[in-house]
């Protein structure tokens, strides 16, 4: 692991404010790792907040829900932030923000519900990882086998990002009400709060209330990618996941702040996800913030909640700075897995020149799974997709590490990302 400057003086002590109402909403039908979903209504038809708009007959997915109420004006090929086009739903707002009638549940009733039931109600609200993999979160609350820890990541160790920090400020009983739900749903005892040492604030109002909740706080170095599961997993539980297998090997389960405090809505008050936390910055805005956004809501709308501009933006990434990806457009909208939009101007993002590896090591010392990435990187160039597995490629998490470290400044996340994606093509 590696020391960043982590900029996040500029957002971490704005409180969580709520981003204006889209005039029209773009929901991509995919959010989630799994099969795309199929549209449920066609143009024309009128559809209420949190109302499910897409569905599709898969295991591997999470259903999508409308963040506005409104008129399904079209169903198009759209701008995505990952996948750069991908079908959506354009909803023309109303104006009125009509909600589903739905009934808030009583403590009581929450106390009666079966695992079952919760993992219903969990893949029902569509929830996925909200710390950016988007991972369908019902999938895991069922583990292939028994699990016995729990971790909850409040490490949020990208530079800029500071979404997971106001949420565990603003909302910690709600957090742990959505912990309490999962850890009952997975019947875990073993909780652990994972919260990097930059984030003081957090440190001490979960630290308060350790013995009332039943977990206990691991305060981790502020290194980066401390939030990766496998770093966690290792960190607070001193114990190795084996390669290429997952958290669940060694008996444990993590999620995320953002991901138990979307539970915390979907089974309290019946609310489907249908917005986030983004943290709107860089060094090109003068006002950034902490934004409660709307899915669907175009980053261009975000950015002019967050100007003007101090100098003209060169690279706009959605995410974090080492494993967001670049817009090509501002007609992307958000999505459930947006954990921020970063403006870079020239001195933050300068253009550089891709040179010949010159087999130092560095990216070999730094790489927080153990592999070889610069032999990943040239057997990616040359198309030898057999020597890119042999180099398990599939464990790379795409922290980025890798590049920040090379001083020929290779491009070994695209080189890898390219592979895995070949190597899922030729399966």
């Amino acid at each position: 692991m590696i020391k960043l400057p982590e900029h996040k003086h500029a957002t971490e002590n704005k409180p969580i404010e709520k981003a204006p109402m889209p005039q029209s909403a773009y929901i991509p039908l995919s959010q989630h790792i799994g099969k795309t979903c199929v549209p449920l209504f066609k143009p024309g038809d009128y559809v209420c907040t949190g109302q499910k708009i897409a569905a599709v007959n898969a295991h591997v997915y999470s259903p999508t829900h409308a963040s506005i109420s409104g008129t399904v004006g079209s169903i198009q090929d759209w701008p995505h932030p990952v996948l750069g086009k991908c079908p959506a739903i354009r909803i023309d707002s109303d104006s009125n923000d009509k909600k589903c009638d739905v009934s808030v549940r009583k403590e009581e009733e929450i106390l009666k519900l079966s695992p079952q039931q919760i993992k219903d109600i969990v893949f029902e609200s569509g929830i996925v990882g909200m710390g950016g993999a988007g991972f369908p979160t019902h999938i895991k609350l069922s583990p292939p086998r028994e699990v016995n820890d729990l971790i909850i990541n409040g490490a949020e160790c990208e530079p800029y990002l500071t979404g997971d920090y106001r949420l565990m400020i603003e909302k910690p009983v709600e957090i742990l009400k959505g912990v309490k739900v999962i850890a009952r749903c997975l019947g875990i005892k073993n909780i652990y709060f994972a919260i990097e040492e930059n984030k003081p604030a957090a440190i001490d109002i979960f630290r308060k209330q350790e013995e009332q909740w039943g977990f206990k706080v691991r305060v981790l170095a502020s290194q980066y990618p401390q939030g990766g599961e496998k770093q966690l997993a290792k960190n607070v539980l001193k114990k190795e996941v084996p390669q290429g297998k997952l958290p669940f090997e060694i008996g444990a389960v993590i999620h995320n702040v953002g991901t138990c405090f979307a539970v915390y809505e979907a089974v309290y008050l019946a609310k489907p996800l249908y917005e986030r936390v983004v943290t709107v910055t860089g060094p090109c805005l003068s006002s950034p913030k902490n934004l409660l956004v709307r899915i669907g809501t175009p980053i261009k709308q975000l950015i002019d909640a967050c100007g003007p501009f101090k100098e003209e933006p060169v690279k706009i990434v959605s995410g974090g700075p080492m494993m967001g990806v670049g817009q090509y457009t501002l007609d992307a909208p958000v999505i459930k897995s947006t954990t921020g939009i970063i403006l870079f101007g020239k001195k933050d993002a300068p253009r550089t020149e891709e040179e010949f590896c010159i087999r130092c090591g560095a990216c070999v010392r730094s790489c927080p799974v153990g592999l070889m990435p610069c032999f990943i990187s040239l057997a990616s160039q040359r198309n030898n997709w057999e020597a890119a597995s042999s180099y398990n490629v599939a464990d790379c998490i795409e922290c980025g590490v890798c590049a920040y470290v090379c001083p020929a400044k290779r491009n070994m996340v695209q080189h890898m990302k390219y592979a895995k994606f070949m190597l899922a093509r030729q399966k």
